[in-house]
Parts: C-alpha cells; structure tokens; sequence
C-alpha cells in the first residue's frame, strides 16, 4: 500500500483526498485537519452576520470515499523521513504529500476577520452602531453588503485605496457600486489604514474613523510549514511547483490552492476556491497516475469568473477571460443570486458524488491564451 498524506481539509484538500480515494484502492489515503467540521469559506459572509449554514462533519463526507480522517494540526514536515509531525506528539508517514494548508487573512489588533466566529456576536451586539470593513476586495465587498441588508441600523463603511470591483468591467462595476449605495454602505476610496483602535481606524495622515466593530479583510498570510521543512518556496512561502504541480525541490509532495506558487502562461495563478478546485482535480489524476507508473501531466488552467454577492437577494458576475481580465459578459439580480448559489454549493457535491469527478469538469484549461508550459 502507497501512504498518501493529504495536509489541509478546505476547498482543495477534500478535493484531492476523495479524488485520489475514489480512483484507487492501492493507496491508503490519510486527510489531516485541525477541526472536523468543514469551513465553507465561500460562505463566510453569511456566517458572518448568524446565517445558520448547518454544520457539515469531514469524517462523513470523506469515510464513503474510503479515505481516512485524523484531527489535528502539523507542528513541522520531516521531508527526509517522510513523516509530520503532530503538535500532540504523533506521527504520520507518507509516500506522497498533498500539501494543501490553504492561506489566512493577517490577524491584526482589535480587528476582527471573516472566519473569526465572534465577529457575528459583535455584530449582534452593535446593531446599531458602526462597522468598519477595512479592504474592498471580494471578502470585503459581500461583508460589507450582506451586515448592511442584516442590519439596518448598522452604519457600514467601507474603506480601500481603490475602487471596489476595480477588476471588474465598467457595467458590473457600476452596479456593484449602485448595490452599495443602495444598501447604504459609505464607501471611501484612496484611504489607508494606518492602525485599529479597540473604538476606531485611524488613517495614513491622522484622521481617526469611529469604529464600534471592525472587520480586516486585506492582506494573505501564508504558513511556514513547507519553508521550514526546506521544501522550496516562493517570496510569499508558498510552494515553489513545477508544471505538474509537484515541489521543484521535493517530487514526493504536490501543492494545490492558496499554498502553491503555480505558474501559468499568464502568470501565478491567485489563491481562490475557483482555482482550487482544480488543482486538487488534476493532483489527485496525477497521483494515481504515478502509482500506475504513468507521467503526471501538465496543469492548465482559465478563468471564468468573478462571483459576488451583494446580500441575499443581489449578486454581480463578472464574467472573464482565462487570464482573470473582465470580459463583456456580466450578469446581475435574481439570476446572478441563482449563479452564486450553484458555485457556492458545487463543491460539496463533488465530494459527496458516488464516483471521481474528472478534473476536466471542475474547470477550463485557458486554451489558446494558456499554453502548454515547456517542458
């Protein structure tokens, strides 16, 4: 039997150890997880403001694919021996390493971030006071929306140096920005914060900002796992991987999602579900490839999309082109409310889905606007 060792149960980890389990019964396959409960990360605007999303058990999602469960976090990789380590002390060996730890947004003083559970407890108690989100990316922008439609008596402000929705095209920007004002979310613009305060934001030049609850949604912090076990790593200490998506220092460990460098034509590719959830596709074809003494082949991959919600009852989709620039395309209202639910909720179906899903229908590959990598 092969020891395959997933790292990470999020959007990518699942996908690859159930990809990998349910094409081969040669390999024993291991998922590791500090908690047993799944984070639909896709979801945590809703979560955020006390949606009861319902609770989803990794063991019981992954157990019908044969694949088997152990709670608890990775102190340190021994990539010599093979083998993690656990902070409680045990042990687990592997062949082939999926490492698939995912990113985090930067913890910063008394500012809270979209997966901390007790923002919604501080949201409840300050109804009617102030929310301060700090960033107008895609985590900051469905925020934002989703506290203001919650609560009506929320001041909402949102702060960014740029435009929210920048990467959009004009059309889709311009309604996320009428949704926004809609909602009566304050938007302000070419802003930066130079520290949080426990009652305020305080900008680059002084001005301080009252803030009852504060929400931090900009930076990506990555773990040093890897690059303390000398597994190499980029600037940013994601894993360094060739075109197959395997360590350029170590070919036992692949690395999908946020926690990969992966180079396309276009460029590196940014940690979303969207590109996630192919990478562990393709992994989980390339591990079982090599247990059947194949060559792994190269990944290619395009994008489709840029999904936001804008409360329960709004939504923008910007459609794009492989290389994540807008295209003409867009789509709003009740029908890009029905296209984000579909997305948001295709990945537990390919877990709970009787047989491997191809990776070819998690995604497209960018055809001519993404080569095949030279070799």
């Amino acid at each position: 039997m092969n020891d395959i060792l997933i790292l990470g149960a999020g959007y990518t980890g699942m996908m690859a150890a159930t990809g990998i389990a349910r094409r081969t019964k040669t390999a024993a396959v291991t998922l590791l997880n500090p908690t047993d409960v799944f984070n639909e990360r896709l979801r945590q605007h809703q979560a955020a403001v006390g949606q009861d999303l319902g609770a989803h058990s990794i063991p019981d999602l992954v157990a019908p694919a044969g694949v088997r469960f152990v709670q608890g976090r990775a102190a340190r990789i021994d990539a010599d021996a093979r083998r993690v380590v656990l902070e409680d002390g045990r042990e687990l060996a592997y062949d082939l390493l999926v490492y698939a730890i995912g990113s985090a947004t930067p913890k910063t003083p008394h500012a809270f971030t979209i997966d901390d559970p007790a923002f919604a407890d501080a949201l409840r108690a300050n109804a009617d006071g102030v929310l301060t989100v700090c960033g107008a990316g895609l985590t900051g922008i469905e925020a934002a929306a989703e506290a203001a439609e919650a609560y009506p008596g929320l001041k909402v402000r949102l702060l960014s140096r740029g435009e929210p929705g920048a990467m959009m095209g004009p059309k889709a920007r311009a309604y996320l920005k009428a949704a926004l004002d809609r909602l009566g979310v304050e938007v302000r613009t070419g802003t930066a914060v130079a520290r949080t305060l426990p009652d305020a934001v305080e900008l680059e030049g002084g001005e301080r900002l009252p803030s009852d609850v504060t929400l931090w949604t900009t930076g990506v912090a990555y773990s040093r796992l890897a690059a303390d076990a000398g597994i190499a790593v980029d600037g940013a200490s994601r894993v360094a991987t060739d075109a197959t998506l395997r360590s350029t220092s170590h070919p036992e460990v692949f690395a999908i999602g946020d926690a990969a460098a992966i180079r396309q034509a276009y460029g590196t590719v940014h940690g979303t579900c969207q590109s996630g959830i192919p990478s562990a596709a393709h992994t989980a074809e390339s591990v079982v490839r090599l247990l059947n003494g194949k060559t792994p082949r190269p990944f290619r991959f395009g994008y489709i999309h840029q999904p936001v919600s804008l409360g329960r009852n709004d939504a923008v989709i910007q459609f794009t082109n492989p290389d994540d620039t807008p295209s003409r395309w867009h789509l709003t209202g009740r029908a890009a409310v029905a296209y984000k639910e579909a997305v948001s909720s295709s990945p537990l179906k390919f877990y709970r889905a009787k047989a491997a899903v191809p990776a070819r229908m998690t995604g497209r590959t960018g055809g001519r606007r993404n080569p095949v990598p030279a070799r």
